[in-house]
C-alpha cells in the first residue's frame, strides 16, 4: 500500500521549539499593587450580585439601586486604577532618571 501525501496516521509530529528570552523585560522591577483596587473589585462584584439577586426575587426597586450602586463602585474602582497607574508612573520616571546605567 501506498501512503499519500498528507501526514502519516501513526506519526507523531513535535511542535517546534519554544523561543528562548535571553532577558526579561521587568527584571529587576517590583509589581506596584494598589490594595485599594481589589477591594474596589470585590465590592462591585458584590454589589453586582446583591442587584441580580433582588431582581431575581422580583424586587426590582432595590435591584435598581444596587444596579446605580454598582456603576458607582466601578466608577470608584476606574478611577484608583487610573490614579495608581499616573502616580506609580511618575515614580517609576524619577526611579529611571535617578539610576545609573
Amino acid at each position: 500500500m501506498e501512503k499519500g501525501s498528507g501526514a502519516a496516521a501513526g506519526s507523531s509530529a513535535r511542535p517546534p521549539p519554544m523561543p528562548q528570552f535571553d532577558e526579561f523585560p521587568f527584571e529587576g522591577k517590583k509589581p506596584v499593587k494598589n490594595p485599594f483596587v481589589p477591594i474596589g473589585a470585590l465590592v462591585t462584584a458584590g454589589v453586582l450580585t446583591a442587584g441580580l439577586v433582588s431582581f431575581r426575587y422580583g424586587n426590582s426597586r432595590l435591584g435598581q439601586k444596587l444596579m446605580r450602586a454598582r456603576v458607582v463602585a466601578q466608577g470608584v474602582t476606574v478611577a484608583l486604577m487610573v490614579g495608581s497607574a499616573y502616580y506609580y508612573g511618575d515614580q517609576i520616571k524619577l526611579f529611571k532618571k535617578g539610576s545609573s546605567p
